[in-house]
């Protein structure tokens, strides 16, 4: 115990010193009187004593006394009476008033009128009756008597320096009061008190003298050997340091940089489309029918400004319409309705980045390899899974000689880059065949997870883009990837800013690109 209190006055600034035999002088001394005696300002003397007290050598009591006293409308009410018993003196006289002659009739204003009403009713002097104020029997009885928040009101008017304590049976009314706006004003004075605990009492009795310490040293005083003679304080290499909460991506942002560096590393090129597209490249090129249930409003986004989009130069409108109508020279026999350019034209919000890939395919000449990383809109409600904005990721290979085999092989290859472990199985997509879905497994839930979708594209899809060799496309939800690399069960948290969650999470996952 002694060598650490040794330790302990060692390491004590000189402030703290001077506080401790200050508070062995007298126990009972303020913060005031040591600054005063000890020659320091209050602040230092605050300082010191939040110090000693992180170190369990004295205990730091705060009090903080309010005074309370009148505005100036607390004033006013406690000379001319409260709105509301202005109107009971009325009604007393008349047992109602009509709602529009209620200013009128008793001289308070509209504003004052709205207030005074709802504490008529709260202390039950009146009610309101289709759009007239009745007294109650009780405000009947109560007209003559002074309630307790006016006796509080008197209370404060005669003591105007303001008063600290409320007697019981004033209490209430002071609750009344505080719930009304502008009518008491508080004034808070804040004080402390030091006592010392066992170890400042053991550090007081072991003893120390105060001396000026150095705690660095000038060019000046190494050159002349002046620090042959100071006093050096010593310092705690053991003692905590301070957290630094270094700047740092968006988790988000972290997993879409990684994603955009497996594809380039995979030799593919980025293209990021637009938010607003039109009904054509958002479904239609898709082939999916224009009565699909994903077209509801329900589930998209469509939008006013601009109502609609231009539609694509060349044949790619007319085999596309051929291609839903009768399935063209596909082999399919389409979906057999009439196709609407009007309904083509239609704006909306992004429902999904395949679009993306379609319109590229258009645009460029095979082989191809891109891929796409953007946000996409749907009316989806908010719940802990789902969100009206996130983010997919899609991927395209278009060439010659690209088959189901290739699809699995970079799909594996994309996924092992990520760090995961996947298995597929079979799945259904409206524009892809053969299609599907990926699953990676977490070796913390001893589960496999489903993670992706994928697939060839149909010729419905790909003869109307002019594209006769086979493309394969795969694409996953980032958010959800985010939720299992960041174990967050609500998807909300990906967006909720929360900076305590943001600088505690570790970005680096371990995984090698």
């Amino acid at each position: 115990m002694s060598e650490d209190i040794k330790k302990t006055i060692n390491e004590l600034h000189i402030y703290e010193k001077k506080l401790l035999k200050e508070l062995e002088a007298n126990p009972e001394a303020t913060p005031e009187d040591i600054a005063q005696n000890a020659g320091m300002d209050i602040k230092s003397v605050m300082s010191a004593a939040g110090s000693l007290a992180s170190k369990d050598i004295i205990e730091v009591d705060k009090k903080v006394q309010e005074t309370y006293s009148l505005t100036d409308d607390g004033l006013k009410y406690a000379e001319e009476g409260l709105p509301e018993r202005k109107i009971l003196d009325v009604l007393a006289k008349k047992d109602h008033i009509n709602m529009k002659d209620l200013a009128s009739e008793t001289g308070i204003d509209k504003k004052e009128a709205n207030i005074a009403i709802g504490w008529l009713r709260r202390k039950n002097w009146a009610d309101i009756d289709k759009g007239v104020v009745n007294i109650t029997d009780f405000g009947k009885d109560f007209a003559s008597k002074v309630d307790v928040d006016e006796r509080v009101l008197d209370y404060l008017k005669t003591n105007a320096d303001g008063v600290k304590f409320f007697a019981d049976d004033l209490m209430d009314g002071f609750k009344k009061l505080t719930g009304r706006k502008n009518i008491l004003k508080v004034e808070k004075e804040t004080s402390h008190s030091f006592k010392l605990l066992p170890k400042g009492e053991a550090i007081l009795k072991e003893g120390f003298t105060i001396q000026e310490q150095a705690t660095q040293l000038t060019h000046q005083q190494l050159k002349d050997g002046e620090w042959k003679s100071l006093q050096y304080r010593p310092y705690d290499i053991n003692a905590e340091a301070p957290v630094i909460f270094a700047g740092k991506k968006h988790p988000l942002r972290v997993i879409i940089d990684e994603i955009r560096e497996i594809f380039l590393n995979m030799g593919f090129s980025e293209d990021n489309g637009e938010f607003v597209e039109s009904a054509f490249w958002n479904f239609d090129s898709l082939f999916q029918p224009q009565d699909h249930a994903a077209r509801e409003m329900q589930d998209t986004f469509y939008l006013k400004n601009p109502l609609t989009c231009d539609l694509p130069d060349g044949d790619i409108v007319k085999l596309t319409a051929e291609t839903h109508e009768t399935g063209a020279d596909t082999g399919s026999i389409g979906w057999q309705y009439n196709w609407s350019e009007d309904i083509a034209r239609q704006s909306v919000l992004r429902t999904h980045t395949t679009g993306i890939s379609t319109k590229h395919l258009f645009e460029h000449e095979p082989p191809i390899k891109m891929f796409s990383v953007g946000r996409v809109f749907r009316r989806e409600t908010f719940d802990y899974k789902h969100l009206p904005e996130f983010h997919q990721v899609e991927g395209l290979v278009c060439g010659e000689g690209i088959s189901y085999q290739n699809l699995l092989g970079t799909l594996k290859e994309f996924y092992k880059k990520l760090g995961f472990e996947v298995r597929f199985r079979p799945a259904y997509f409206p524009y892809t065949y053969l299609s599907t879905e990926t699953e990676i497994y977490l070796e913390e839930k001893e589960s496999w997870i489903e993670l992706g979708g994928s697939g060839m594209f149909r010729p419905e899809v790909l003869k109307p883009l002019g594209i006769n060799q086979p493309a394969l496309a795969f694409g996953l939800g980032i958010e959800r990837l985010a939720m299992i690399r960041y174990d967050v069960a609500d998807i909300r948290m990906l967006y909720k800013s929360d900076i305590k969650w943001l600088r505690e999470l570790k970005l680096d996952n371990g995984v090698k690109l």
